[in-house]
């Protein structure tokens, strides 16, 4: 491996890291012209594999059904229930806030409550009770009533899908959304904000309960995981204006005004990716396979190819195309969950299974065993008035 030298100049200050190697990432990658691999394997390979089988693809690196999978099975079934007492806690937590910071909550008291200091025990005790905390969350802040137990005898997703109690549910049909989602959602390399943050506050020795708490913090933010609530949004927006039955060129018309009014467009271009995000291409499909009629999906369909054709022509736009926001969002909602509010607790209990394993590996197994040191990047003293002197000429 060759080394890799940055001289580091004023133009690289305050870019938020971007871009810059700082350490390895076992579980996955992001090609910006092939997109998304667990370990070695493109996301598009493993669609059709159930969830529990490339939840363990990124936690061991192998494909396997195996006993050593049997096993991983065992773990996640014996610790899959919350005790009454984590149950109470959640119960006592206000409604009024956004379910991500009861979720976040969620988190860290159960690391109060059942934390052993043992990063890789404690975090597939974690990884198996993501669905039932999860789910009972979201019906505590829902006022959906109590969460039931799981069933040791279900899967992963199927005992999430069992225990939300939303009105109205086709199982099957949220099951087989569910599964999906989950699996383009584990993980996503190692440099997006909540696994950087994650690993961070690990590098101080915070156990991984509190560890994973303040990801759940940062995948919050509108500019990572609460975009597909955000994405959701846009679509609505953009039925609103064009109209159910609106056509392309009313959308390419729709999304310029858009521009010239220095509006965001939500669920288009991506930090590393140059083409369209597979996963938005597979979700894609399985709108146009399962809800072709479903009006949110019609406009996100159209407005794949009106907003890209309108992004195109602005020369500064690096990458105009869907990223899986987009889309993903419509499809929850022809799926019987179209509560945006909860999407971004799906994405956390989602990508938990890869910030466990990135924390397993930088405080257990990174550098000979001795784990990654504690985080401390260097920040440059300037006088404030110097600061902004600079940052004026730059604007000038």
């Amino acid at each position: 491996m060759s080394d890799i030298i940055f001289e580091v100049t004023e133009e690289n200050l305050e870019t938020g890291l971007r871009g810059y190697p700082v350490g390895y990432c076992i579980t996955s990658k992001a090609d910006p012209h092939k997109g998304l691999h667990y370990r070695e394997i493109p996301v598009t390979d493993l669609v059709d594999t159930p969830p529990e089988e490339v939840m363990y693809l990124l936690y061991s690196g192998e494909r396997d059904t195996g006993p050593k999978f049997k096993e991983f099975q065992k773990k996640l079934k014996s610790q899959c229930q919350l005790s009454s007492a984590m149950t109470k806690h959640i119960h006592s937590l206000p409604r009024h806030g956004h379910p991500m910071k009861l979720f976040a909550a969620a988190i860290l008291i159960l690391g109060m409550l059942e934390s052993t200091g043992d990063y890789e025990k404690d975090g597939i005790n974690l990884i198996a009770k993501m669905p039932h905390l999860a789910a009972t969350v979201i019906n505590h802040h829902a006022g959906w009533g109590d969460t039931p137990n799981p069933d040791a005898n279900s899967t992963y997703i199927e005992n999430f899908v069992n225990m939300l109690n939303v009105p109205g549910k086709d199982k099957h049909v949220l099951l087989e959304t569910m599964s999906l989602f989950n699996i383009l959602h584990m993980d996503h390399g190692g440099g997006n904000l909540s696994a950087f943050i994650a690993k961070a506050i690990s590098s101080g020795h915070e156990d991984m309960f509190g560890s994973i708490s303040g990801a759940m913090n940062a995948l919050e933010g509108p500019l990572h995981g609460k975009a597909n609530e955000n994405g959701l949004k846009f679509v609505r927006e953009m039925m609103e204006a064009v109209g159910e039955n609106g056509t392309i060129e009313e959308i390419m018309t729709q999304t310029q005004k858009l521009l010239d009014a220095k509006e965001l467009i939500y669920g288009f271009g991506h930090a590393v990716l140059r083409v369209e995000d597979p996963r938005a291409t597979i979700f894609y499909d399985f709108g146009k396979k399962h809800f072709p009629e479903f009006n949110l999906v019609k406009t996100a369909l159209k407005m794949r190819q009106g907003c890209v054709d309108t992004l195109k022509k602005n020369p500064k736009i690096s990458n105009p195309y869907p990223n899986v926001d987009a889309i993903s969002g419509s499809i929850l909602s022809a799926s019987g969950f179209a509560y945006p509010e909860y999407f971004t607790i799906l994405f956390g209990l989602s990508r938990t299974v890869g910030l466990v394993t990135q924390i397993v590996y930088d405080r257990t197994i990174a550098r000979g065993g001795k784990g990654t040191p504690i985080v401390r990047p260097k920040y440059i003293y300037v006088p404030a008035s110097e600061l902004l002197n600079m940052q004026s000429k730059k604007a000038g």
